[in-house]
């Protein structure tokens, strides 16, 4: 299991407790630190955070996020850095559960940032990792949204810890210092969308296309409408960004009366009849956006388009779109391939050795193990994956 570790009360506070239950409970216990590179003092609060590691007996790893800063949007861009960093390296230390110390304050301040027109997200107690595809397959555990701030620092103080106060947390140009400042007061979480039953009536097909009964849309509340259809987009596109709410209420509002629909969505095609809603790959926009070529690394996974999950095992091959190349398939993967959507076939992921193509999603082979990523994805937007995964 591996905990997010910043150096502040509240990171500090879990990663004590969790050092506690991992021994208790007979498990490594990894802690991980991100760096990013915004202040001064940033390779202390790292070097702090390595201390309390070997403290506690505990795995570290420090992480950086590198490169040039977006002169906008910085917050946005520092929180999507850190979720990436997290993801890649609780994967590769073979950890599915991260621990991160957001607190009832957190939540009174992510509110109180949004009424005030930020997208900052909810803080949520159980969740997939929001970083696409570093993260798929990880979780985040916020075990303490229920305790305010405060008597975090108490507990600490009573012990004896001391943490690190970030200077940006009282900087008045950031929206979250302003209303941590004024006091946001105390809230319970917003209540998500129960989505279980759409991600239950949901059927996925070898392509990564998404089929549900239209009546499944109509009958379910708005909200869980339009986030179902957001998310679903999102997984069948393999994109990382929600579409606007203006365009799902739309695209709600068609699905909710008798009319066919084909709208193209975060990369997804939306298409529905009188009976039934499919949501694939839109293959026009996989050509636009310049798909490259991948060259596959043997006993290496790549993600490809992120709807599929390749590893090769040996070298000399490398995937690219299916469309142009089905005919040159073997016949029983053309038949195969031929069993599914028109429309879907297209933005198939094909391996390519010469003259010679196979299709993975729908055959299994030797050479490359194919793995795809819609469904299980789906299934944890949508609140179907309770426990940490085996």
């Amino acid at each position: 299991m591996a905990v997010a570790l910043s150096g502040g009360g509240d990171s500090l506070a879990l990663a004590l407790i969790a050092a506690d239950w991992a021994r208790e409970a007979g498990r490594p216990l990894l802690i991980l630190t991100v760096d990013h590179r915004l202040q001064a003092q940033s390779a202390g609060w790292s070097a702090a955070c390595a201390d309390t590691a070997r403290r506690l007996g505990a795995a570290f790893r420090a992480l950086a996020w590198t490169g040039a800063k977006p002169g906008t949007g910085l917050a946005a861009a520092a929180r999507a850095a850190r979720h990436r960093l997290l993801a890649e390296a609780a994967r590769q230390a073979g950890a599915r559960v991260i621990l991160m110390g957001h607190t009832a304050s957190d939540v009174a301040e992510a509110a109180a940032m949004r009424a005030a027109g930020s997208t900052t997200p909810a803080p949520r107690e159980w969740a997939p990792s929001p970083a696409w595809p570093e993260g798929r397959g990880v979780f985040l555990l916020r075990p303490m949204l229920e305790l305010a701030r405060g008597e975090i620092r108490d507990w600490l103080a009573a012990r004896g810890e001391r943490w690190i106060e970030d200077p940006a947390n009282a900087d008045p140009g950031s929206a979250r210092a302003r209303a941590r400042a004024a006091g946001a007061p105390s809230v319970a979480p917003a209540p998500e969308p129960n989505l279980a039953a759409l991600g239950e009536a949901c059927a996925v097909d070898a392509a990564g296309s998404l089929t549900l009964p239209r009546e499944a849309i109509r009958s379910a509340t708005p909200e869980a409408a339009r986030a179902f259809l957001g998310m679903a987009a999102v997984c069948a596109g393999g994109g990382d960004r929600r579409p606007a709410t203006e365009a799902l209420e739309r695209i709600r509002q068609i699905l909710g009366g008798p009319a066919a629909l084909a709208s193209s969505l975060a990369g997804a095609r939306i298409e529905a009849d009188e009976a039934t809603v499919s949501v694939f790959r839109e293959p026009g926009e996989a050509r636009r956006g310049g798909l490259p070529t991948l060259y596959l690394t043997p006993g290496k996974p790549v993600v490809w388009d992120g709807r599929f999950e390749l590893t090769a095992a040996r070298p000399g091959l490398n995937v690219d779109r299916l469309e142009g190349l089905a005919r040159r398939l073997p016949r029983e993967q053309q038949a195969a391939v031929m069993a599914l959507p028109a429309r879907a076939r297209l933005a198939l992921p094909a391996v390519l050795e010469g003259a010679s193509v196979t299709c993975p999603a729908v055959a299994e082979s030797g050479d490359v193990a194919c793995r795809g990523l819609v469904a299980d994805r789906l299934l944890a937007a949508c609140g179907l994956v309770e426990r940490e995964p085996f």
